[in-house]
């Protein structure tokens, strides 16, 4: 099966678009905040005519409401690859979200369930300290972890605070145990252009964006008064129109606040590529002919291959 792997507004739907078609493929998401349905113009999601083209899966399945999470993302993609080997379809997987991706391609590290009660608390105490401070308490219950984390890093933190907490166990302990690992070969291409042009198209996706109506989509999700620690809370762009919707900036201040958080989220995606994922083809030019008859030479000898 194949994976593209790229940063925002590298082309990987296109890609994934034009290899679909010429492959009978099935194009499968693994993008953490397209799953979710009141994302489409924030996320860029495929839209009705690519859906035409080509057959595309867990996209916008989710409501904001709802936490999405690797473990439940991982099950479902593995059912769909299933299904579309099953149908005959070449299983694409296409997105930028690291955790996804390890978490289908190397497995997951066999955490129990952590109660409700044990992950609002947790969330409480992050608010009351602070991440600085709540990375300290952490410290004192599994201090590797607290060490690799950035105080910054929320999830992560109020994760691994609750996992300790109610296992007795480390998160580091337990991604050292032996993981399932699904029965497939997967071949990969990174889409990693230059950083120059990648930054211009992650401007102009944001300005697209805007024009396309994300202030819309931000305002309906702004009326609804989320949790503002939801994962779909945390789409990017998503707490700059907000902050413009609560009177704080301007609307121009805005999206260059959301154009700036678009760059800096592609950073750390080339980052987590670079460090964590190895590809069989990168190509690093933007999408182009080249680019796409280079990724069907890999897909043919995929296939030739078994």
């Amino acid at each position: 099966m194949l994976v593209i792997a790229g940063p925002t507004a590298s082309g990987k739907s296109a890609l994934a678009l034009r290899l679909a078609e010429a492959f009978a493929g099935t194009i499968i998401n693994a993008d953490s905040l397209q799953t979710y349905r009141d994302l489409f113009i924030l996320t860029a999601r495929p839209d009705a005519a690519a859906e035409r083209r080509a057959p595309h899966r867990l996209y916008g399945y989710l409501d904001a409401a709802e936490r999405g999470s690797a473990a439940a993302w991982r099950e479902q993609a593995l059912a769909e690859i299933a299904a579309a080997i099953g149908a005959g379809r070449l299983p694409i997987v296409v997105g930028g979200t690291g955790l996804y991706l390890r978490a289908l391609t190397r497995g997951l590290a066999p955490v129990p369930d952590i109660p409700e009660a044990i992950r609002r608390e947790a969330i409480a105490l992050h608010r009351a300290l602070g991440g600085a401070r709540f990375r300290e308490r952490l410290a004192q219950l599994d201090p590797q972890t607290a060490r690799r984390l950035p105080a910054g890093d929320t999830h992560r933190l109020v994760r691994a605070f609750a996992v300790v907490r109610a296992t007795g166990v480390p998160i580091s302990a337990w991604q050292e145990r032996p993981h399932e690992t699904p029965p497939y070969r997967f071949a990969t291409i990174h889409l990693m252009p230059p950083r120059a042009l990648l930054y211009r198209a992650c401007d102009a996706r944001f300005a697209g964006m805007i024009a396309a109506g994300a202030l819309a989509e931000a305002t309906a999700l702004f009326a609804r008064g989320l949790n503002p620690d939801l994962p779909a809370m945390k789409a990017i762009g998503l707490p700059e129109l907000f902050a413009h919707l609560k009177g704080a900036l301007s609307l121009a201040a805005a999206i260059a606040a959301g154009q700036q958080a678009t760059r800096r989220y592609a950073k750390r995606q080339i980052t987590w590529l670079r460090h964590q994922s190895t590809a069989d083809l990168v190509l690093t030019e933007p999408f182009s002919a080249q680019a796409l008859a280079q990724a069907r030479q890999l897909v043919k000898g995929l296939l030739l291959t078994g």
